[in-house]
């Protein structure tokens, strides 16, 4: 069996380790007959393809662009961040073999037996966020009256920018894509309009506390997915650098080894070299890495300009707030004024 880690020590570029990684499962997968390996490596191909042909970025994010200039127009008031980034290498490999862990643990636990590798094939094509977006918005204090709540000030502003945004993208070429989520039926919140799209995690958060709104688009002009998050500050500071974040890695381990103990090596194939590739990665010491780009000095101080570990990043825009200095009468005024 080959893993991601083989190949991180020659001082190759991420492409050349991402072709001669799907090139070798592909191979491998064929010689053995591993039809979840063919997948894998077909999986790798869309990331190829990202990193080769990056003409469509410029066009994809000019059009999210506008959505940007739409709210400096609307939202004088907010600060806000537009950010893209492409998934990283090490990112994407991870949950790959997440989810094939979890597919196969779950169809286990309910049914008693593992689940054929064509129905292991149908339930990991779900990959939607290989490039997505993060709206982050921040409602100053200074616009706070003492009667009112930042949190839910900040709250009814995310949630109204996440009622426009479907359609406003759709006139530029992105078509909304269901998200398959029952989300109920908040008031004052999401619309019936746009309710379908969104995974709310924001009223229903996860169980590590992540809030956040997350909706799918496909983009008929790029011919590709891409998911756009939207958060308030604190929520983006919960995922980035509070318990939500991805750098947990022991909790990680100890998630998956808790599968490893219900399912004993041998048992199955697929779910034992997903386990195998999945621990390489969580326990990779990132200082000891040679790729072109990247440098560690620990897992946590780490300049990577490659998007080996953090994802490349695709043009951000910041607006910070117009009338953030003005006191709050001087707010109220001038939102009285524009209407």
């Amino acid at each position: 069996m080959i893993s991601l880690n083989d190949y991180l020590y020659s001082g190759d570029t991420v492409l050349k380790i991402l072709l001669r990684y799907s090139d070798d499962l592909k191979k491998e997968a064929i010689g053995s007959g591993n039809a979840i390996d063919l997948a894998h490596s077909n999986f790798l191909i869309q990331i190829i393809e990202q990193l080769e042909h990056t003409d469509f970025l410029t066009s994809q994010s000019n059009r999210i662009k506008e959505f940007y200039l739409y709210m400096t127009q609307k939202y004088p008031f907010l600060a806000f961040t537009f950010k893209g980034r492409i998934k990283s290498l090490i990112r994407a490999e991870e949950k790959f073999n997440a989810y094939v862990l979890e597919y196969i643990y779950e169809y286990y636990r309910t049914n008693g037996k593992f689940p054929t590798d064509t129905e292991i094939k149908s339930n990991i094509n779900c990959f939607r966020d290989l490039i997505a977006y993060r709206i982050v918005v921040s409602l100053p204090v200074c616009h706070v009256s003492p009667e009112e709540s930042l949190e839910d000030q900040e709250t009814k502003y995310l949630y109204e920018i996440a009622n426009i945004l479907p359609a406003f993208l759709e006139e530029r070429g992105f078509t909304p894509e269901l998200s398959g989520h029952q989300n109920p039926e908040y008031a004052g919140a999401l619309s019936d309009s746009v309710r379908q799209y969104y995974r709310d995690y924001v009223r229903t958060p996860r169980p590590s506390g992540y809030r956040s709104l997350h909706i799918t688009f496909y983009d008929n002009h790029a011919r590709c997915f891409t998911e756009v998050q939207l958060r308030t500050k604190d929520m983006d500071d919960f995922a980035e650098i509070g318990a939500a974040n991805h750098f947990g890695y022991e909790k990680k381990q100890e998630e998956h080894r808790v599968k490893r103990d219900i399912i004993q090596p041998g048992e199955c194939r697929v779910f034992d070299e997903a386990y195998e590739r999945l621990i390489k990665l969580l326990e990779l010491d990132l200082a000891k890495v040679n790729v072109n780009m990247f440098k560690a000095f620990n897992n946590q101080l780490i300049n990577d300009g490659c998007g080996l570990f953090r994802g490349r990043q695709i043009q951000p825009f910041e607006h910070l707030s117009r009338f953030q200095y003005d006191p709050i009468s001087d707010y109220h005024l001038s939102l009285t004024e524009k209407q």
